[in-house]
């Protein structure tokens, strides 16, 4: 069933909120309408993305009504270097959105990974476009199952609780979410984002892990974050590598 957004809209008074029912992909058109000047916060969802963009350019899959594919323009006073603490942030606004939407508590895997046990569920990218950042995110909503190649790590809400959910109440939450996560970094800094996405993550220390780096491995425990949001993790030989990308999984 397609996605209710006038209800939507009805509750989100004000806020511009551009729905489609096909798109390559949500960031694309976010980021139209952030060259066309919107308002902070604006947003563009889709039933179906062809194209749903992924971190390190992977795909999205963006089966047709059951996830929620949306993109939002967020107009911060912040850096570009920002944009890791930022991601930060949304993986704990969409976690919050989960919670109070489907009664679901997540895990979030360094650095925005949202999983519910070792699946994922919730996946975000952030954009840096002229003056504004690009925040797409993709949650698996009422998908009854996922193709071969993806079952073995994807999950959905639906999955997960054995009852299907509310696609128009998890984008009021989330948008309302996101809202107060980016105030929370932009007037606070980073330091209360980082510490909550400590304690909100069972990956940030002590937890066994490998992390691809290009044609290398790293193996060790995780040791926490620095002050940037960059990831520790501590070999078997007492050294410390400092993480600033690449895909992190329990070992």
């Amino acid at each position: 069933m397609p996605l209710d957004i006038e209800s939507v809209r009805a509750r989100l008074r004000g806020r511009q909120i551009v729905w489609l029912d096909r798109c390559g992909s949500t960031m694309t058109e976010a980021a139209r309408l952030a060259a066309l000047g919107c308002a902070s916060g604006a947003a563009a969802g889709a039933e179906e993305q062809t194209a749903g963009q992924g971190r390190f350019g992977r795909a999205w899959h963006s089966e047709r009504e059951t996830g929620l594919y949306v993109s939002i323009v967020l107009r911060l006073d912040l850096p570009e270097e920002s944009v890791r603490v930022l991601s930060m942030a949304l993986g704990l606004a969409t976690a919050e959105a989960i919670a109070r939407a489907a009664d679901v508590g997540c895990d979030l895997r360094w650095p925005n990974d949202v999983l519910i046990g070792e699946k994922k569920c919730a996946g975000i990218l952030v954009q840096v476009e002229r003056d504004a950042f690009i925040a797409g995110i993709g949650i698996n909503v009422n998908q009854p199952a996922f193709p071969e190649q993806v079952a073995g790590i994807a999950t959905s809400l639906r999955l997960a609780t054995g009852a299907p959910h509310s696609r128009e109440r998890l984008l009021i939450e989330l948008l309302g979410a996101v809202d107060r996560f980016t105030r929370m970094l932009a007037e606070g800094g980073r330091e209360p984002i980082l510490r909550m996405f400590e304690r909100a993550s069972s990956y940030v220390r002590g937890k066994r892990v490998t992390v691809e780096q290009g044609e290398h491995i790293i193996e060790g425990i995780t040791d926490g974050l620095d002050d940037s949001g960059f990831l520790w993790v501590r070999r078997d030989d007492g050294t410390r590598a400092l993480i600033l990308a690449g895909g992190v999984r329990p070992a």
